[in-house]
């Protein structure tokens, strides 16, 4: 779904057409610029760049935000099936030293496993 409404708004910033759900006040300076050319283009093709530009970075933003999820997906099911292991916390880059000691200590007593699950769940695992 996210990808169809984002394929969508890439058309509507390439034809030129833009909707909004909300009044839109234009300043005197997006009013100026309009009337200014560039290189024998109208300045507001310029600001359809700077639309384009911040639309791939919100694309960026929401990769990463996938990323993210699929991490956490990743790391929940490690620690439910190698969590003695510690390869939810290999997974993370934790310090060998401490992946150790949470092999040998049993994650130490299952606490430190129960609170490196909360962690992950709440998405603060680092």
């Amino acid at each position: 779904m996210k990808k169809i409404i984002a394929v969508l708004s890439m058309v509507l910033l390439m034809t030129g057409v833009s909707y909004a759900s909300f009044p839109v006040k234009q300043n005197t300076k997006t009013e100026q610029a309009t009337d200014q050319t560039v290189n024998g283009e109208f300045a507001s093709e310029m600001t359809e760049l700077e639309a384009l530009n911040s639309f791939k970075a919100e694309m960026k933003s929401e990769k990463a935000a996938d990323n993210k999820m699929d991490d956490m997906l990743i790391m929940l099911l490690l620690w439910f099936f190698l969590g003695g292991l510690a390869a939810h916390r290999w997974y993370a880059g934790k310090p060998a030293g401490w992946n150790i000691l949470f092999i040998l200590t049993g994650g130490g007593c299952y606490v430190w496993a129960i609170i490196d699950l909360i962690k992950i769940i709440q998405g603060n695992f680092k």
